[in-house]
């Protein structure tokens, strides 16, 4: 019988963030404890039934995260999810782009193995410190014998990859799933399911992750947002190649738009859009509302999120121009 681990993946964030004071859960800096060192802290894991392996794949606030990170993340996700030998992983990532990442390890990978995302609102050196708890928490989630597909765990609430986002900026439950609601709870190292593991299913072709791997340039996709008196300068500013290349900026080859309710556009910003779709850049229509998702009328021009927030709509767009 083959003895199995759990790989824990470090990228950084206020899980792994520090502060002078053990008061201050505002003013600290973020990515400066290992990944090794927050398993440290992590209460009982001496009983843990899993040998636990951790690495350093990058050590950024999230907020700053580049494409270049992620490339290197779903290799290194990749890697481990095809050793026999791996029951899981958990990969520990700030709040601010979370969902983002969560998206696209889902989109991609569509593991058969947990890829279990955790995160905390609070620095380590909180007195109060969350990441201990959503770690742990995390875990037992990959540990499950049933657990798979890309998930978020944070404040004992297990969210999928699909559905989830950060919804407020401060309070340590900081992440719904809206109205597809959440896959479980963990508490007192017990999963109590409400819904079903994600299902794994293939979004993208299995060689993206070799395109990924070798490409030196993601397509460039911007998110603009419909509100009262948008105007139409702004698209056609986006798109226009003489503004990126007076800032040495790729081009931009895709357009998400967080559309008013039901994927309504202000009149001004349609008809850029109409424009920039004609001169052959995508344009995918999101709802910027929280609740819900824009069903697009028949015979609208452009395409729908299906359902995608506008940020996980962007990193479907980019992938699907790779």
């Amino acid at each position: 019988m083959i003895h199995q681990k759990i790989v824990v993946l470090g990228t950084g964030g206020t899980i792994a963030g520090e502060a002078a004071s053990a008061d201050d859960a505002i003013g600290y800096n973020a990515a400066i404890r290992g990944v090794q060192t927050l398993l440290a802290s992590v209460p009982g894991m001496a009983q843990f039934p899993f040998e636990l392996h951790a690495e350093q794949v990058a050590q950024i606030d999230s907020k700053d995260l580049e494409t270049q990170i992620w490339q290197h993340l779903l290799l290194r996700c990749a890697y481990w999810l095809a050793q026999p030998d791996v029951r899981g992983l958990v990969i520990t990532h700030g709040t601010d782009t979370l969902e983002e990442t969560a998206y696209l390890l889902h989109a991609v990978l569509s593991p058969s193995k947990p890829v279990v995302l955790t995160c905390a609102m609070r620095p380590a050196t909180a007195v109060d410190a969350d990441g201990p708890q959503n770690l742990k928490d995390a875990l037992t989630v990959a540990a499950h014998s049933a657990a798979q597909g890309v998930m978020v765990v944070c404040a004992g609430t297990i969210h999928s990859a699909q559905a989830v986002q950060k919804v407020h900026p401060t309070r340590l439950d900081a992440f719904s799933s809206g109205d597809a609601g959440v896959v479980g709870r963990v508490h007192d190292g017990q999963i109590f399911l409400d819904g079903n593991w994600p299902v794994c299913q293939w979004i993208y072709a299995q060689a993206a992750i070799e395109k990924i791997a070798n490409i030196k340039q993601w397509p460039r996709v911007e998110i603009v947002m419909s509100h009262a008196a948008a105007q139409g300068a702004t698209v056609d500013a986006l798109v226009s190649a003489e503004v990126a290349q007076r800032f040495g900026a790729p081009a931009v080859q895709g357009l998400v738009v967080a559309a008013t309710g039901n994927g309504t556009l202000h009149h001004a910003l349609e008809a850029a859009l109409l424009r920039s779709q004609a001169s052959g850049v995508r344009v995918v229509i999101a709802s910027r509302c929280l609740l819900g998702s824009a069903a697009v009328k028949p015979g609208v021009s452009f395409q729908s999120s299906q359902g995608l927030s506008p940020v996980k709509a962007r990193v479907a767009l980019m992938l699907s121009l790779i």
